[in-house]
């Protein structure tokens, strides 16, 4: 009898020391995937910067291109976190299934891409017509011109995030590499060719989706990983799925509204704010995008395995590493404060960007920094609760995200100014990661008393 405890007992170290390997390998593969993604995208940026400066052409480009990377973005945060659990669980509770569950998925990514992108089609022209639209004549003509090679992209990037989001289920990371590919293709169209107005940044981003698209499938094709598309609804895994997808999707949408409340705050302060809010931004967008992407993808499918195995276990490692990045985002949050100056300054502090901007944009980069411990550990408990099929409460979060950002900016805004802005990005990571704690002890409690009942 105690002999068999003791078997149970070092089994169970040793499946800890797996699982934690496992999440560890994880997050450094994909922390340098992300990184050499980081540095495509910035070249890319370089590129675009060297040979168009500010120009009217980029900014046609830009306005109609972030509008329609934005359900993109939705879709691929929504179907990642419900795909790689159900995937999970099928293969391990009803393998025969994933076949058929996978090609009417992809019958499904089509459909939505298809419509989505007809949608933009006829709906942009009416958007670039009205009268509030901010744009000058000659960018709403460039505008115009693009639009059908830009609405492209959408059935293209839902099949990106639906293909990522399979080799993710399958353990595997290198869908974060191959996200430097549209990069590298708008920067090899913009030096080859110099002298084609918006065209090198259109076409070299339709031939960047293109090859993602191939670059991601032939690996799943190879692997026996995808099927023929199917244009119905038959598995038994859609009532499931519809459910969490709904509620995923309305918190997500509300959740990524939180950069438009910003520029509405900041387009109240003086003339310059919104400049100088984007640049503290884009160097946050490198700390909490390199942590989300490696958070999220280590955790995700490694989680899921553990949940079709043990639900004590999963909570056992969930909450560890929930202190862990606790933990490792206030060490980069003391890190990255120190280095500040210098990165500001290294990175913007040249021709019309002043020294005087440069203290402004490193001030609201420290204040911001407090974001990033609250942001680590939340990531973490997002992906448990996505792993133990809360949806529900993950939407709550994301919606409640964006009345404390609302909020924060009002009360803080007179007492720290233009700081008050990226602080209170800081407040709302900071009560989503008690909301996200609660939510996830409630949930633990409540599978333990089912299961006593």
């Amino acid at each position: 009898m105690k002999s068999s405890k003791k078997r149970r007992s070092k089994t169970k170290k040793i499946n800890n020391k797996t699982h934690h390997l496992a999440i560890f390998r994880g997050l450094v593969w994909v922390a340098l995937f992300v990184f050499l993604g980081k540095i495509a995208g910035a070249a890319k940026e370089m590129a675009i910067a060297y040979r168009y400066g500010v120009s009217e052409q980029v900014d046609a480009y830009l306005f109609l291109f972030n509008l329609v990377s934005w359900p993109i973005s939705v879709w691929l945060s929504v179907v990642s976190f419900m795909l790689v659990p159900t995937a999970a669980s099928l293969q391990e509770n009803n393998p025969t299934e994933l076949p058929r569950f996978r090609a009417e998925l992809l019958g499904f990514a089509l459909l939505l891409g298809i419509n989505l992108s007809l949608i933009c089609w006829f709906g942009l022209p009416v958007l670039l017509d009205s009268p509030g639209i901010g744009l000058s004549y000659n960018t709403v003509a460039i505008a115009r011109e693009i639009i059908p090679q830009i609405t492209a992209l959408i059935p293209l990037g839902i099949l990106v995030g639906l293909f990522s989001s399979w080799t993710l289920a399958s353990g595997r990371h290198a869908n974060t590499l191959l996200e430097s590919v549209p990069a590298l293709a708008i920067l090899a169209a913009v030096f080859a060719l110099p002298h084609y107005g918006v065209w090198p940044l259109v076409w070299g981003t339709l031939i960047g989706f293109v090859a993602h698209v191939f670059a991601l499938g032939i690996p799943l094709v190879w692997r026996r990983e995808m099927e023929f598309p199917r244009f119905t609804s038959r598995s038994p895994q859609w009532p499931q799925f519809w459910k969490g997808f709904g509620v995923l999707l309305i918190g997500s949408g509300l959740g990524s509204l939180n950069g438009v409340v910003d520029q509405f705050f900041a387009a109240q302060l003086d003339s310059g704010s919104i400049t100088r809010l984007s640049y503290a931004n884009r160097i946050m967008a490198l700390i909490l995008g390199l942590g989300a992407t490696a958070i999220s993808r280590a955790t995700l499918p490694i989680f899921s395995k553990i949940k079709s195995q043990s639900e004590n276990e999963l909570k056992r490692i969930g909450f560890f590493w929930m202190w862990l990045m606790l933990l490792l985002g206030i060490f980069a949050m003391l890190i990255s404060w120190w280095v500040a100056p210098w990165v500001v300054k290294l990175l913007f502090e040249r021709g019309a960007f002043s020294a005087a901007d440069s203290l402004v944009v490193t001030d609201l980069f420290r204040f911001g920094l407090a974001q990033v411990p609250f942001y680590f550990a939340a990531l973490v408990l997002v992906t448990l609760l996505a792993t133990n099929g809360k949806h529900k409460l993950m939407a709550i979060s994301g919606a409640s995200n964006l009345f404390v950002k609302a909020a924060a900016n009002y009360y803080l805004l007179p007492i720290f100014g233009i700081n008050a802005i990226i602080l209170s990005s800081g407040v709302m990571y900071g009560v989503s990661l008690v909301l996200l704690y609660i939510f996830a002890r409630a949930s633990i409690k409540e599978q333990r008393q089912t299961r006593i009942i």
